[in-house]
């Protein structure tokens, strides 16, 4: 059986940095709640900007749920955590943030690694730079999220019992490794992205994924399914398109059929799901649905 040490140790040498606010930029009225612009400091090595949104309701203002969301890539270098607020294409629609918020639920999201302010050195460089230094790229981003939990615990106005992380495409990535890493996640809700490594390499589709998306050594010891057992009995919902090079409909059976079986073991089948539907690498009406069912009744209630 996988350990989150085994798979903490995959991820190379990382930093043991106390997270903290660097500094409190402007903030803004946004419809649902305000949102702040931070950076942190999450690694010791390079300043973390990131976007606070919390809901603006009559409730006394501390104690918030609060959602951890991941930002996808596209190639939208430039983009990052601004995903929250203006959206992207592969996304339904750009009112994830509003249907939050009008939930009462707080939205902390950092830009990772070569993405919106931190776009410093393009993706290949900084894998290589990685690289040649006996580091994982994937694992500093990795690293980043979990600090960035590791903050929010520390602040007053969030409750960390009631958190949940989310994201479509690398953010769908990034949520259920940051979920089977950290059993503080209530919630993971990936949309896009549960690639198995196996059937990855069978059909030779591993240009679909970037290089952030390869982290040495590890099909050796972790296939998906095995990461993911790690999330369980929490619960999780994933989504997915038939018709999405990423995630090959073979290699979704595979983890299908693994998840449900522990699950079940643990007594708690319906706390996994995966939902798929006759589409590409996007976001549907019907996904965005489930999601927020499963919010409302798995973080809320």
């Amino acid at each position: 059986m996988a350990t989150r040490a085994e798979l903490w140790a995959s991820l190379g040498p990382l930093p043991q940095t106390q997270p903290s606010l660097l500094s409190n930029g402007e903030s803004k009225i946004i419809e649902g709640g305000v949102v702040s612009r931070l950076v942190l400091n999450l690694n010791g090595r390079q300043d973390v900007p990131a976007l606070l949104l919390i809901p603006d309701m009559d409730r006394p203002k501390s104690g918030w749920p609060v959602m951890l969301w991941n930002h996808a890539h596209g190639g939208k270098y430039e983009l990052g955590k601004e995903e929250i607020i203006l959206g992207r294409p592969s996304l339904f629609n750009d009112e994830w943030s509003k249907q939050l918020l009008n939930r009462g639920i707080a939205i902390l999201c950092i830009d990772h690694w070569a993405f919106g302010e931190r776009a410093l050195s393009t993706e290949s460089a900084l894998f290589k730079r990685f690289l040649w230094n006996g580091e994982v790229m994937w694992g500093w981003m990795v690293h980043d999220s979990i600090a960035a939990i590791n903050w929010l615990e520390s602040h007053p106005d969030f409750d960390i019992n009631k958190l949940a992380t989310a994201g479509i495409s690398m953010g769908s990535t990034m949520a259920w490794w940051v979920a089977a890493l950290d059993e503080r996640v209530t919630l993971c809700l990936d949309l896009c992205c549960m690639s198995d490594f196996s059937t990855l390499l069978e059909l030779d589709t591993l240009d679909g994924h970037g290089v952030y998306y390869y982290v040495p050594d590890l099909v050796k010891q972790f296939s998906t399914s095995d990461i993911n057992s790690l999330i369980a009995p929490r619960a999780h919902l994933c989504c997915a398109g038939l018709q999405d090079a990423l995630t090959p409909p073979s290699g979704l059976r595979v983890i299908d059929k693994n998840l449900k079986q522990i699950y079940s073991n643990l007594g708690m089948a319906e706390n996994w799901h995966l939902h798929c539907e006759d589409v590409g690498h996007v976001e549907t009406e019907e996904m965005r649905k489930l999601c927020l069912t499963w919010i409302d009744n798995h973080l809320l209630g």
